[in-house]
């Protein structure tokens, strides 16, 4: 059961040849088989969700229904709110019943009755790209082996495990430099980056206003492509053929310190998707390494959060995750002037660097230049620095230019870590890139079957 699509299982729910309450069930029996060692959870709202399941299964029996969620397990990042639900936000307390009430995300979930199995773990405020935290501890990517457990990649690091897990069928996380691509990449699965304003932030603890996204990651595109559709209400997509389409394969920045199989997986995948009809193009992309300096100095995020920080909780400042901390301290040196000016160049840039598109439809790069660190090597904080910034930076460039992207799977790394191949589309053409994705994993072929099962 757990191996059909979304769009097959809510067939069958109205069918009535399956139940709300065995899905949720089986979603169940997966946490409890898997959470203590994969640690996917902040709050876990289990027995909920089996009440909401039976009430699903009722509702459908008497011919009602709500919408294409109705009945299917997501599990949600603790940024969220969800009513009835502590939101931490990665912190070290809880941010009180306001924060519980639902955004506009959440309701498009919830007045489904798509059933939230609970809040998923996050970096604290959403700021790294490796998943970890110190104050709840890190949840496991089920991809590594038992002693040497790998990061989940973040910063939705959980909903990333809880898929893989089996404990949820799709996630919301967010994404401000990567943060849904990231773990989608390190856990084998697919994930959508939408356009920054697309849908609303409201109901979301926030990193950095200014570049933050909500976020979906799903088992496959197929199931992505169903997700967003019914978040976003709009028709579902159809895959596009590969022939004729223009790809532009990012050739500068993206590659650099690549893993040699990380490399050859994507190059494979390339090759796959020319014998399939695509025409690849080298693309040099303007002013990469401009947005990339400005963001490993802090970018927006840092001062913004300081401003959130100190009109809020001023008193959370030195209970921080110390590899968040640093960055929070260091933005009392950025000033207005230069908030400002950082601002004016991502936009400039972002409008340069959208000329690329003329002459291609979409862009492509390793979705993550490294495998998933091994959560021991991270404990050392220059260690953990560089990782981070390798981990975020192919996908750091989507948010700061502007853009929506996915990821899909191409295969295992050295470690037997997924790696990913990212796809980039310009603002607000999300149903033309998921067409695309759609039509590329058909060549490539879905995550389930590409890389089996992990070895939990």
């Amino acid at each position: 059961m757990p191996q059909a699509s979304l769009e097959e299982l809510a067939a069958d729910l109205r069918a009535g040849t399956v139940r709300a309450a065995e899905i949720v069930g089986e979603a169940v029996a997966r946490y409890e088989a898997t959470e203590d060692r994969h640690h996917a959870y902040k709050t876990w709202a289990g027995p909920r969700a089996i009440v909401q399941a039976e009430a699903v299964d009722a509702l459908l029996k008497t011919g009602i229904d709500l919408g294409p969620l109705m009945g299917l397990p997501v599990s949600v990042k603790d940024l969220y709110g969800v009513p009835g639900l502590p939101v931490y936000a990665g912190t070290d307390a809880d941010f009180g019943e306001g924060w519980q009430r639902r955004g506009p995300v959440v309701d498009r979930i919830l007045s489904q009755t798509g059933i939230v199995t609970g809040k998923t773990h996050t970096v604290e405020f959403a700021f790294g790209g490796l998943g970890t935290n110190p104050h709840w501890g890190t949840p496991v990517n089920p991809w590594s082996s038992r002693g040497a457990e790998r990061a989940p990649g973040g910063s939705s690091s959980g909903a990333g495990v809880s898929l893989a897990t089996g404990s949820a069928l799709a996630a919301l996380g967010t994404d401000t430099a990567g943060s849904v691509r990231i773990p989608a990449s390190f856990n084998g699965q697919t994930a959508l980056k939408i356009t920054h304003g697309r849908w609303s932030l409201d109901g979301i603890v926030p990193l950095s206003p200014s570049l933050d996204t909500p976020g979906i990651l799903a088992r496959t595109a197929a199931d992505l492509a169903f997700l967003f559709a019914a978040i976003d209400d709009c028709a579902p997509v159809a895959a596009r053929d590969m022939s004729g389409l223009r790809i532009g394969v990012i050739e500068n920045v993206v590659w650099e310190s690549v893993e040699p199989r990380i490399a050859d997986n994507t190059q494979a995948a390339l090759s796959q998707l020319e014998a399939a009809g695509a025409r690849l193009q080298p693309i040099h992309l303007p002013n990469a390494n401009r947005v990339l300096d400005l963001f490993r100095r802090g970018g927006l995020a840092a001062p913004e959060l300081r401003g959130f920080l100190d009109a809020n909780y001023p008193e959370r400042i030195e209970r921080l995750d110390p590899a968040v901390m640093a960055r929070v301290v260091d933005a009392d040196q950025i000033s207005a002037s230069d908030y400002i000016q950082r601002r004016a160049l991502l936009a400039a840039s972002g409008r340069s660097a959208a000329r690329v598109f003329e002459d291609i439809d979409l862009l492509v790069s390793p979705t993550v230049a490294i495998s998933a660190p091994l959560l021991a090597d991270l404990r050392d904080p220059d260690a953990y620095r560089s990782a981070n910034m390798l981990a975020l930076r192919n996908t750091a460039i989507v948010n700061l230019l502007g853009w929506c992207a996915t990821t899909v799977p191409t295969g295992l790394d050295a470690n037997g870590i997924p790696s990913g191949l990212q796809i980039i589309a310009p603002p607000h053409q999300e149903e033309r890139l998921l067409a695309a994705t759609l039509g590329i994993e058909a060549v490539l072929g879905a995550g389930p079957v590409l890389l089996g099962p992990p070895p939990i």
